[in-house]
């Protein structure tokens, strides 16, 4: 029969898949190396950003004020006010600030019967716990009843509550500790965030009362934008408050500075951007040796298989018959070899999603995306048209007499 289906053309390529093995899988290396680079490549970048949000992400929109010392041209420096939190809370002005937390700090001696450790002490708000993204191993955090009439409560970090009371704190929870003079009822304790862990938190009117006290100063104010893509003008509204408050005309003498995420979050993503690139770049190299390859072997099966070609032309074919066939042998031929790397992509991200948490427990498990899968098997299917389509045209152009003539 002169013209055949796509069905018998797939069925063709594959026997020729199966009698020339060494030569098939040679070919499609390029292809199945590009196409598991591009799947783990994306499941890394993947992984990565989910790591980074997990971590970083809750603090995202996180602003932090703190007094400078030392200001240009010595102008006089004045201290971060109750009168500036209040300030900060006016939507009208600032729109883009959904929370505001003063902090007292400093530190302490906390004791527990014969046994003591200096702690960190910060006095402030319920909100705190939310804006900062503190969550509990026991017990409760702090709530507005507790800034009411100077309530000694207390929530201690995880080194102070394992130091003393062993395990990991949660025996804490109901004791009577004594911080500096005064004593305190341990009401929850904290998990670990590597960086605020050997303290004890307090309400901002008992540490004001109790421990610092009160002068109406604050060492700290956190500011909370209403979104991570509002956290640059909550930055501005907040400086302009602050500067009017401190009569601050110059941006490069002011008494205060301002510590936002942004730019950790702007690295991230020139880091994730860096990373899909140098994967991108070495995906397309070897798709690129995958497509010459697949051109290659095509070139050669038009050759060896001239006089088929004519007799098939001399009984009826038409020249897109032809070329049909040998494109469906070239994306076959691209397809198998976009499957296998598929199943190696895939395979090694589920066995790095097995192995990093227990060797590496610091480095993010890649996430596979069914998305970039699809995509980078199409992507191979296409490679095998694109490599296949200048010899499946040079096997439609021969005429039948010379093909048939050809040793």
């Amino acid at each position: 029969m002169a013209a055949i289906t796509e069905r018998e053309a797939a069925r063709i390529a594959l026997r020729a898949l199966r009698a020339n093995r060494l030569r098939s899988g040679l070919t499609t290396l390029g292809i199945v190396i590009g196409i598991a680079a591009v799947i783990i490549g994306v499941a890394l970048g993947n992984g990565v950003q989910a790591f980074f949000d997990d971590v970083v992400g809750p603090l995202a929109t996180q602003i932090t004020v703190r007094q400078v010392t030392n200001v240009a041209g010595g102008r006089p420096v004045h201290d971060l006010t109750d009168g500036d939190v209040l300030a900060l809370t006016d939507r009208t002005k600032a729109p883009d600030i959904n929370t505001v937390i003063p902090m007292v700090t400093g530190s302490a001696v906390l004791r527990v019967a014969a046994d003591q450790r200096r702690v960190n002490v910060i006095g402030t708000v319920p909100g705190y716990f939310t804006v900062t993204d503190r969550d509990l191993v026991a017990g409760r955090t702090l709530n507005d009843a507790d800034t009411v009439g100077d309530t000694r409560v207390a929530v201690l970090g995880p080194v102070p509550a394992a130091t003393l009371f062993g395990g990991d704190g949660s025996g804490a929870v109901g004791q009577v500790v004594r911080l500096g003079r005064q004593s305190f009822t341990v009401v929850g304790v904290v998990t670990t965030n590597s960086q605020q862990d050997d303290v004890a938190i307090v309400p901002l009117t008992a540490a004001r009362a109790y421990l610092f006290g009160d002068q109406g100063t604050v060492d700290q104010i956190i500011a909370q934008a209403t979104g991570p893509l509002t956290v640059t003008d909550a930055s501005a509204q907040l400086e302009r408050i602050l500067d009017e408050r401190h009569r601050i005309s110059d941006p490069t003498e002011r008494d205060f500075e301002t510590i936002s995420l942004q730019s950790l979050i702007e690295q991230r993503a020139q880091f994730l951007d860096v990373l899909r690139a140098f994967i991108g770049a070495v995906a397309a190299i070897s798709l690129l040796v995958g497509g010459i390859g697949v051109a290659n072997i095509m070139l050669v099966a038009v050759t060896e298989r001239t006089r088929e070609i004519g007799l098939r032309r001399a009984v009826g074919a038409t020249r897109s018959s032809i070329m049909r066939q040998f494109l469906t042998e070239s994306s076959t031929l691209a397809a198998v070899g976009g499957l296998a790397g598929v199943v190696v992509g895939v395979g090694l991200c589920l066995l790095a999603d097995l192995v990093f948490p227990r060797y590496v427990p610091n480095f993010p498990a890649p996430v596979v995306s069914p998305g970039s899968v699809l995509l980078a098997f199409v992507i191979s299917v296409l490679i095998g048209f694109i490599a296949g389509g200048y010899p499946a045209a040079r096997a439609a152009r021969m005429r039948p007499i010379d093909a048939l003539r050809r040793d």
